[in-house]
């Protein structure tokens, strides 16, 4: 699947009226605020796809060097900052004009669809910039449930959030997302990674575009937004390319992040899924960040969506709307628009103490898929069990 955006039609596409007034940068912005933010960048971006071809193919590991680089990020502390990015995040669902678009302050209004020239296209979104060409936000759109992507927005779902092929309704019995479940709580890990490289085509788009904007922009700042699905997929290009990424309610990506091989930056020697770039952002009346819309009877799962991990890169800003507002966990609360109108953008809630915006916090001991074995089973069924590498598959880090 190729993405109907190319380096010819986005050149003139971001060009801007030179009569237009902007902020210089959007460190000066009064409305969208910028922080020093760490970035890990790989010394050597060759390097960095060596690796993690020789990993793919031969499951070995090559020490990649990473680079920590200080860039304007977004000011994930200020509110009207989340609540702007959130706006970004659920235009992406959407085209300029239309009932769903949210407005966005005026320095932001210079934006660039993507992929909505092919009705299949599943990866799409919008780019939106400054005047000066200084940042570049790229939003990226989630899952539809009903709509001409609907289908392929399914598939990478499960993909990438379920345990092992989102065996979970009829609907998989003759299309299964792939074909590594093995009886007994078992699924080949080999078989697993194969499916997403040869399937998971939104990453793959979202590489190639990313590409493309820092091909035209090597000295801007690249922040990257989604909600849902496309919050995830953010936070894996961010990851890849060493750039800022901010989710609103998106599945956990750092098991998924594992399974693609993506190469992490590294404290004290080993690989460290904390240490990028990337912001989480969701509340807890929302079961599908926290990997709780599984089991039968789920709504998730009568839906044929398998979305069972919880664990993310980075950190998360996690509002208590079940402790400040009262709400219950319903899935219905996983829209955007209920994230930006009834938390970012609410008056007269504190929702931590002597913070308008809930800190950042790290999970070291998240545990992906803990009742699962991971090995590989599928050219081993016939051994005796004793002679089958068996193991655990999670995301807790080592202490």
């Amino acid at each position: 699947m190729l993405l109907p955006l190319t380096l010819t039609l986005l050149a003139p596409a971001f060009a801007v009226d030179p009569t237009t007034i902007f902020p210089t940068s959007v460190a000066s912005s009064p409305l969208l605020k910028a922080r020093p933010t760490t970035v890990y960048k790989p010394r050597s971006p060759a390097a960095f796809h060596r690796a993690r071809w020789r990993s793919l193919n031969f499951a070995e590991s090559e020490p990649v060097e990473w680079e920590p680089q200080e860039v304007p990020g977004p000011d994930v502390e200020d509110m009207h900052t989340l609540a702007q990015l959130a706006r970004m995040s659920g235009n992406a669902y959407a085209l300029p004009g239309q009932s769903n678009w949210y407005e966005v302050d005026p320095a932001w209004n210079t934006s660039f669809p993507f992929g909505w020239e092919d009705s299949d296209n599943g990866f799409r979104g919008h780019v939106f910039m400054s005047s000066d060409n200084s940042t570049v936000v790229l939003s990226i759109k989630g899952t539809t449930l009903q709509g001409p992507t609907s289908k392929q927005d399914k598939f990478n779902d499960n993909l990438l959030f379920s345990c092992c092929c989102a065996r979970v309704d009829f609907s998989w019995v003759f299309r299964r997302v792939c074909d590594c479940y093995r009886k007994s709580w078992r699924c080949d890990d080999t078989c697993l990674t194969k499916a997403l490289i040869e399937e998971s085509l939104f990453y793959s788009v979202g590489v190639k575009l990313v590409n493309d904007l820092l091909f035209l922009y090597p000295t801007a700042n690249v922040w990257l937004v989604g909600h849902s699905l496309g919050g995830s997929l953010a936070a894996l290009l961010g990851t890849t390319f060493g750039l800022p990424a901010v989710s609103f309610e998106a599945p956990g990506e750092r098991l998924a992040a594992q399974r693609l091989h993506l190469p992490m930056p590294t404290a004290s020697g080993r690989p460290n899924p904390l240490l990028p770039a990337i912001t989480h952002v969701y509340h807890n009346s929302d079961p599908i960040p926290q990997g709780a819309c599984t089991g039968i009877g789920s709504v998730c799962a009568e839906g044929g969506y398998a979305l069972e991990t919880r664990c993310h890169l980075g950190k998360s800003i996690i509002f208590d709307t079940v402790g400040k507002l009262g709400w219950k966990v319903d899935v219905r609360k996983h829209i955007v628009k209920d994230v930006i109108t009834k938390i970012l953008e609410a008056d007269g809630v504190q929702w931590e103490e002597g913070r308008s915006v809930p800190l950042a916090r790290e999970d070291p001991e998240c545990v992906d898929c803990f009742k699962w074995e991971f090995g590989d089973f599928l050219d081993k069924e016939a051994l005796p069990a004793k002679n089958v590498s068996h193991f655990k598959l999670s995301c807790r880090l080592p202490l």
